[in-house]
């Protein structure tokens, strides 16, 4: 032990949103329990690089007792991480098959409409606005990684709270797209990269859309998008939707 700087989180301002997570090169930090943490004092430099990520200012730089930085160790934790990535997604690549024909909820089904499936026998009461939807599941932690529909696919990923928030979400994102639903702050933020990344990086994906809510740990999703187009080591056309709380859309913008 030896005084020195290194990073303090403060878990009453966290709210697990994990963009502090990739910031760090030596992987020092995670999200726990929905709470971003410390992994290893032996990981943390002290630069304070995650410092900026911070939308809630929850990290700070404090000198304390603490394990000196290990550049070896971290290096040997970098390495295990890929590893276990790398064998997460073989795996799951292995068993998609066979895991989603055990489900009939979780099968993989294209639900675009052709016209005659349009056609009705009699006429509806009222008015029925046609879904728009074309895939199923639409899970991020539930969808194929080799599914028939990401083929020249253009990618749809919604926070899941925004198909309630925003009105006219089909006519407006979804028509024509591959849906992909999830939840950063709820959620396993690894299953999802990892999903993600192998989606991208197995598929011939042409473009995709984020389309996601004002809060702040909402952004995490975009995050999670950059960082698997990263790891697929794939360029694809990125937009960014923000919508507000109250339904209203707020911005976008072009990567």
């Amino acid at each position: 032990m030896a005084k020195r700087k290194i990073i303090r989180i403060d878990e009453d301002k966290c709210d697990g949103c994990g963009l502090c997570v990739p910031s760090c090169a030596e992987g020092a930090l995670a999200v726990i329990d929905g709470k971003a943490r410390l992994v290893s004092e032996t990981y943390c430099d002290g630069l304070g690089a995650c410092l900026g990520e911070c939308p809630r200012g929850a990290i700070t730089v404090e000198e304390r007792d603490a394990a000196l930085f290990d550049s070896d160790a971290v290096a040997d934790h970098l390495r295990n991480k890929f590893v276990q990535n790398s064998s997460h997604l073989s795996s799951i690549s292995n068993i998609m098959p066979a895991h989603f024909s055990s489900c009939p909820g979780s099968h993989s089904q294209s639900l675009k409409q052709t016209s005659s499936s349009t056609q009705f026998s009699a006429p509806a009461a009222e008015t029925e606005i046609p879904s728009q939807l074309g895939n199923w599941p639409v899970q991020i932690h539930l969808a194929p990684i080799k599914a028939p529909y990401f083929q020249n696919a253009r990618l749809l990923i919604a926070a899941d709270c925004v198909p309630f928030a925003f009105a006219d979400f089909h006519n407006r994102f979804l028509e024509g797209r591959i849906l992909l639903i999830g939840c950063p702050k709820l959620d396993d933020t690894d299953t999802y990269l990892n999903r993600l990344t192998a989606i991208i990086a197995e598929n011939d994906i042409l473009s995709i859309e984020i389309v996601y809510m004002e809060v702040p740990c909402c952004s995490g999703l975009v995050h999670l998008i950059k960082r698997a187009l990263t790891d697929a080591n794939k360029s694809i056309l990125l937009t960014l939707h923000k919508i507000g709380i109250r339904g209203n859309y707020l911005s976008s913008e072009n990567l």
